[in-house]
C-alpha cells in the first residue's frame, strides 16, 4: 500500500503536471487567435486594392466591375475578413471544448478555405488571359493597353494567395483538434436495419 508521504508527494507532481496542460492549452490558444487575425489583414488588402482598380486611357476604360470573377474575388475576400475576425474572437475566449463546437470551427474553416481559393484561382485565370491573350477564341492581351489595371489586379491576388495559405494552415488546426480530441464515429445498426452514427463519450 502507498504511504501517507508517498501521497503528498505526489500530489505536488499532478498540479504541476494540469497546471503546464492548462499554460500549453493558453499558448495553443493565443497562436491559432494570431493566426486567424493574419487573413483579416490579407483580406481587407486584396479587398482595398480590387475595389478601387479602374484604368481609363486611349483605348477605353475598364474596372473591376466589369469583370464578375473579380466582383465575387471581393465579395469571398470581404467574407472572409469576417469570419477570420469573429472566429479570432471565439477561439480566444475561455470556454470548455465541445464536440459541436469543434466541428462547426472545422466545417466552417474548410467551407472558407475552398471559397477564397475558388475565388482567387477564377480571378486568376481571368488576370494570365489578360496578360497572354488567347488566339483560339480572340482574347487579345488586354494588360498591353491596361498594364496599371493588371498590375493592381496581380498584387490583389497576391494577397488573395496569401490568406489562402492562412486558411489551409487553419485548416489543418482545427481539423487536428477535432480528430485527435474525440474518436470516430461508432456505427450501428438500430431495431429497423438503418445504420446510425453515434460518437463515444
Amino acid at each position: 500500500m502507498m504511504s501517507e508521504a508517498d501521497k503528498q508527494q505526489k500530489k505536488p507532481a499532478a498540479v504541476g503536471e494540469d497546471a503546464m496542460a492548462v499554460d500549453s492549452a493558453e499558448e495553443g490558444r493565443t497562436a491559432e487567435a494570431l493566426l486567424r487575425v493574419v487573413p483579416v489583414g490579407l483580406c481587407l488588402a486584396a479587398m482595398a486594392i480590387m475595389l478601387r482598380n479602374s484604368q481609363e486611357n486611349d483605348f477605353g476604360a475598364v474596372s473591376y466591375a466589369d469583370l464578375t470573377a473579380f466582383k465575387y474575388l471581393v465579395f469571398a475576400n470581404g467574407v472572409c475578413a469576417a469570419y477570420s475576425l469573429l472566429s479570432a474572437f471565439y477561439v480566444a475566449m475561455r470556454r470548455p471544448s465541445t464536440l459541436s463546437r469543434s466541428w462547426s470551427v472545422f466545417l466552417l474553416d474548410q467551407v472558407l478555405t475552398y471559397a477564397i481559393l475558388a475565388a482567387g484561382t477564377v480571378a486568376a485565370e481571368i488576370v494570365y488571359l489578360a496578360y497572354m491573350g488567347a488566339e483560339k477564341v480572340t482574347w487579345s492581351k488586354e494588360c498591353t493597353a491596361f498594364d496599371g489595371f493588371c498590375r493592381r489586379a496581380t498584387t490583389s491576388l497576391g494577397f488573395t494567395f496569401g490568406s489562402v495559405a492562412c486558411y489551409v494552415l487553419l485548416s489543418l488546426v482545427s481539423s487536428y483538434r477535432l480528430f485527435s480530441n474525440y474518436d470516430t464515429p461508432i456505427t450501428f445498426l438500430s431495431s429497423k436495419g438503418l445504420e446510425i452514427a453515434a460518437y463515444p463519450c
